[in-house]
């Protein structure tokens, strides 16, 4: 959403100082750091990783683009398919999307500017293809309200072993995680009943198999184990220094997560994880906790990774040098 954007010279400044290490990816060059080369998706606002189609994308931007949804190449960074939605009326401010356990995509229209405006927002689903090509499908149009009234929200996740939907508010001061019915149902209100605290929030993913759910903001990101439907420890995720920091998820294999951002030929970047577990007979698997860095750059070689301390030291020493620079002009 466009409530909150760095400045281009900060955001320039922030990512030519970020540090820079190269990432770790399939070898066919797929699930990468990559730029979403298509000139029509210019607000990419939500990230989900395909699984019936390895390397593959799903965005969409947000406000009242339309009903569309795009599958990316990550080798690429080229769209391969342009789904249409029919069935769902004029979405408003489309903010997140989700696969879930049943085969469906979820699309999150959740977004609420006036923070409190809509007396009701929505979800649609629609399985995802099968055949990656251009396509109209009809989806199915979910009501739903919150149980302690109306907010603004951009995060949406389907939990992988139930099927159950969450949906996480977003607000400065922090917003609450909400929990959907055990089965959205059409024709009557879906009511969302919250279930735990989170921080500032513009997206949210969990792990593949349920365990970890990591939601991020514009700055940084955090992880939480997540059992019985409720969040549980929580600790730091690194995250990258993006210009408008909108979207997560975790590639299919739960190696790594990916991040995306707002604007022309945005970047979506990788981010590994570390393995846990002793790893006996391939049984290793992924923790968001203490996620190393990880990095690309792009053409100019231009890094496009940094820590969130990375951040707090970049932005100290903007000011320092605006600071210096007015002595010098006063002296």
């Amino acid at each position: 959403m466009r409530s909150y954007r760095l400045t281009a010279l900060g955001s320039a400044a922030l990512l030519s100082l970020a540090v820079a290490a190269p990432a770790a990816a399939d070898d066919d060059g797929a699930d990468r750091t990559f730029t979403i080369e298509d000139p029509r998706i210019t607000e990419s606002s939500g990230l989900a990783a395909s699984r019936a189609h390895p390397g593959i994308y799903w965005t969409h931007n947000d406000s009242d683009d339309g009903p569309y949804v795009f599958a990316v190449d990550s080798r690429t960074g080229k769209t391969v398919a342009t789904i249409t939605m029919k069935g769902v009326g004029a979405p408003r401010d489309v903010e997140a999307i989700s696969l879930g356990s049943d085969g469906n995509l979820y699309v999150g229209d959740i977004g609420d500017n006036l923070n409190g405006s809509w007396d009701h927002v929505w979800i649609y689903r629609f399985p995802e293809p099968k055949v990656l090509k251009d396509a109209t499908v009809r989806a199915t149009q979910f009501d739903v309200k919150y149980a302690d009234g109306p907010r603004n929200a951009e995060a949406l996740m389907v939990h992988p072993r139930t099927g159950r939907v969450y949906i996480a508010s977003k607000n400065e001061e922090g917003g609450g995680l909400y929990e959907g019915p055990a089965e959205l149902k059409t024709g009557s209100d879906n009511v969302f009943r919250r279930v735990g605290e989170v921080p500032w929030v513009t997206d949210g993913a969990f792990s593949p198999d349920g365990k970890e759910l990591v939601l991020r903001s514009y700055f940084s990101a955090r992880g939480y184990t997540f059992a019985n439907g409720r969040l549980g420890k929580d600790y730091p995720v690194e995250s990258p220094l993006l210009p408008q920091s909108e979207s997560v998820t975790y590639t299919a294999d739960g190696a790594a997560l990916m991040y995306g951002s707002e604007g022309e030929r945005s970047r979506v970047v990788r981010v590994d994880l570390p393995k846990t577990g002793d790893g006996g007979g391939g049984g290793a698997t992924h923790r968001a906790g203490g996620i190393k860095e990880s990095a690309d750059s792009d053409g100019d070689g231009v890094p496009v990774k940094g820590t969130t301390l990375t951040g707090v030291a970049v932005l100290a020493g903007i000011g320092l040098l605006l600071f210096l620079g007015r002595r010098r002009r006063k002296g």
